[in-house]
């Protein structure tokens, strides 16, 4: 009888490991065909003359972001811990590297990561679109995936010195809580909106896109329709970007569920502030105003969408509206040349999705998605139960505030890291093989110049300018 009770237990747990593996599986799939929504979005955005380059762009985000996160830049976001700063081992895939065998879930781990770090490197290449030299691409891809994201993965969600998941023990956590960054508004998002923000600084704007004035023109756009093509297919893949982020579904289907509840909120009610906002503005009812506020109101919810309720999430997906409309009229100011808003959505929004999240957090969902407690080295529960709870809830929730201090130190961080080391890489690459292709190059259009000729030629020469904006 014992023996057949321990069979069923393993046959029971070799379900469970199989289900949380599939799990990984489902998400990394939906999170990678985010990479067609970035494509159609951009390639959307961009001058007919420019279609095939940045189409080989997004394409090249997800293959050299798989070499680069293959060979090195997994081991740096999930190896072991080094100084609280970076990861040293779970290199290629090597049995010696990872300590033993390499399970399942482990491959699954490996995949559903490998996707969140092609989104990363895509923020970038459709803000600097249509200038930004083959070469250049390259190298910044690499820097990039393998290198100055990884190290932001391991600060925010490995082991690393901000992250929730480092450790029970309330010494071992930043504030006595970590940064509640739940899916990546901040490590995800936020890094590659600064990444993007400095490329577009460096790179300088596109050729007609503002005048002396100081006003700016509206370039030729492709399609509209590839535009709400492309973020509805985000939008669907986003629920793998934050719904799987619980990375176990056994257990955790509550949770799970009640993240893509807030996810679909956040969306909507990013998508309707900025519809309305940009109405108040220009006088009529604009669908990239729809698509931006719906990217806007995702990524402000990805951080808090496990701790937050829904009534709060609608507060966010607002405000993160809000955020981005002020943002990309900012961008204009400062004649900062951004194709598809990706700074105001990504950079800017992030940030405010990590911050205003520790506004919201409640204790009941902190327990569900972190730790109740506090425990110590030996698995032991430590001061009272409940404690963590009390130290990081919400400020709207009697928290002690120190979810918002995680909050914006971690910000702060990404700031640092990303806009130092990406100002020094892009600064070099401007330096050497250069940032940017020559006049007539962009004139011509990639497609011509570097691609073997245009997709649609024909809509080229109907394609002008409009008016100011």
């Amino acid at each position: 009888m014992a023996s057949t009770v321990a069979e069923v237990d393993t046959r029971i747990d070799d379900l469970i490991n199989d289900l949380d593996t599939w799990w990984l599986l489902f998400g990394a799939i939906l999170v990678f065909f985010m990479q067609t929504g970035f494509a159609m979005l951009e390639v959307g955005s961009v001058s007919v003359k420019n279609t095939k380059n940045i189409l080989i762009k997004n394409i090249g985000d997800a293959s050299i972001g798989a070499m680069c996160w293959w060979l090195l830049g997994y081991g740096f976001a999930f190896g072991d811990d080094v100084g609280r700063f970076i990861g040293d081992s779970k290199f290629a895939f090597s049995t010696k590297s990872w300590g033993g065998d390499i399970s399942g879930y482990d491959y699954a781990s490996w995949l559903f990561q490998w996707a969140f770090a092609a989104t990363a490197a895509t923020i970038v290449s459709g803000a600097v679109a249509e200038r930004v030299a083959f070469g250049a691409y390259v190298v910044y891809s690499i820097v990039l995936t393998s290198f100055i994201y990884p190290v932001v993965v391991h600060g925010g969600w490995s082991t690393g010195w901000a992250s929730a998941f480092r450790s029970p023990t309330k010494d071992d956590l930043l504030f006595g809580c970590g940064v509640v960054d739940f899916a990546g508004s901040g490590v995800v998002h936020m890094t590659g909106g600064v990444a993007a923000l400095v490329a577009a600084i460096v790179v300088g704007p596109r050729i007609g896109r503002f005048n002396e004035d100081g006003t700016a023109n509206q370039l030729p756009q492709q399609s509209s329709v590839l535009q709400t093509l492309g973020t509805l297919i985000l939008w669907f893949g986003w629920y793998g970007f934050n719904g799987v982020s619980t990375l176990y579904i056994s257990g955790l289907s509550n949770v799970a569920s009640k993240v893509m509840v807030t996810t679909t909120i956040g969306a909507a009610s990013g998508a309707l502030m900025v519809v309305i906002l940009m109405k108040l503005k220009v006088g009529y009812w604009d669908a990239g105003a729809a698509n931006n506020g719906i990217l806007a109101g995702l990524v402000s919810i990805t951080a808090g969408c496990s701790t937050v309720d829904v009534w709060a999430a609608m507060i966010i997906g607002l405000t993160g509206g809000m955020v981005y409309f002020l943002a990309s009229q900012l961008l204009v100011k400062l004649r900062i040349d951004d194709v598809v808003d990706a700074i105001p959505v990504h950079m800017f929004c992030g940030a405010w999705g990590v911050i205003i999240t520790s506004f919201f957090i409640t204790k009941a969902n902190y327990s569900n998605a972190y730790y109740a407690t506090y425990y110590d080295a030996d698995g032991n529960i430590e001061g009272e139960e409940g404690d963590r709870l009390d130290q990081c809830a919400g400020v709207f929730y009697k928290g002690t505030g120190a979810s918002l201090g995680a909050a914006i130190v971690f910000v702060l961080y990404i700031l640092a890291w990303v806009g130092g080391t990406c100002t020094f890489l892009f600064g070099l690459i401007d330096k050497t093989i250069g940032m940017r292709v020559s006049k007539d190059v962009e004139e011509i259009g990639m497609d011509d110049s570097k691609h073997g000729g245009q997709t649609y030629p024909e809509m080229q020469k109907q394609a002008g300018t409009s008016g100011t904006v």
